[in-house]
């Protein structure tokens, strides 16, 4: 604000784009709007109105699926259960891997030879879905619920990992200075000057990611790898719509139960 108008107590012009940053938009959104365009075809949206038309087989689906069967309700929440045990076990061990890899991949902790290759490792295992990895491991171990633990723990602790050396980064210095003051190692320095830090924020994440993997495993049972989702597949190809209907309802209740668990605990942290 100029000393004039600050004098007369004008209201200053607000900030104006340039032609250039505005061609740069229009560019950009125009491309966006250009693709959506140009795809409509190829994901057949041309079809769309099938869904909400006179079309028997929907309505005979959505008459089925409002008159849930809970006949197998002891089945459906014992498969629910294990799907909540494959999404524990499998944010466990990703939180265990995750730890070290997201303070090697800092780089404010790590030097730059030694973040490279993680942060290398950590795109690899969040590129790969979690179903190819479970129909890795399925193939691996067979079926069961283990390839599921183990397909959450690789993909959430690539995810994880990247998240947590992104907290690490942006942590106060002040901490860390202070204990190297006192002439510590660099292994004191993370313990105390670090994790007293990102620990409130490290346990928010990996309980986001927890409710996550709920809903992730059960997806995984439907190619074999454990919990509600091996039910839900059957029901499927058993055209049993009403069973489905009832399966649905106890995945809702077990991760909304979850979330509301999860957004307790995360008050208490943050």
């Amino acid at each position: 604000m100029t000393d004039a108008a600050v004098t007369t107590g004008a209201i200053p012009k607000p900030p104006a784009k340039s032609a250039g940053a505005w061609a740069l938009d229009v560019l950009i959104w125009g491309g966006v709007l250009v693709l959506l365009i140009y795809s409509v075809g190829d994901v057949d949206l041309g079809n769309l109105p099938r869904l909400f038309g006179d079309n028997p087989t929907t309505q005979l689906l959505a008459g089925e699926l409002l008159k849930p069967d809970f006949s197998n309700w002891k089945l459906f929440v014992e498969k629910m259960w294990e799907t909540v045990q494959i999404a524990l076990w499998g944010t466990f061990l990703a939180v265990f891997a995750a730890v070290p890899m997201g303070l090697a991949a800092a780089r404010n902790v790590a030097p730059v030879w030694v973040v490279t290759p993680v942060r290398l490792v950590m795109n690899l295992l969040r590129s790969i879905p979690d179903l190819v990895i479970g129909l890795l491991f399925v193939v691996a171990v067979g079926l069961g619920p283990l390839p599921g633990v183990l397909a959450i723990a690789l993909n959430t602790s690539g995810v994880l990992a990247k998240l947590f050396s992104e907290a690490v980064e942006s942590i106060d210095k002040g901490p860390v200075e202070g204990v190297r003051a006192t002439g510590a190692s660099s292994l004191h320095e993370i313990v105390w000057g670090v994790i007293p830090q990102v620990a409130p924020l490290w346990t928010s994440f990996a309980l986001y990611r927890f409710e996550s993997n709920s809903r992730s495993a059960t997806v995984l049972g439907l190619i074999g790898a454990g919990g509600i989702g091996a039910v839900l597949f059957d029901a499927m190809n058993a055209f049993q719509y009403r069973q489905v209907s009832a399966a649905v309802i106890i995945v809702v209740i077990a991760v909304t139960l979850i979330d509301m668990l999860s957004q307790a605990m995360r008050k208490r942290l943050l």
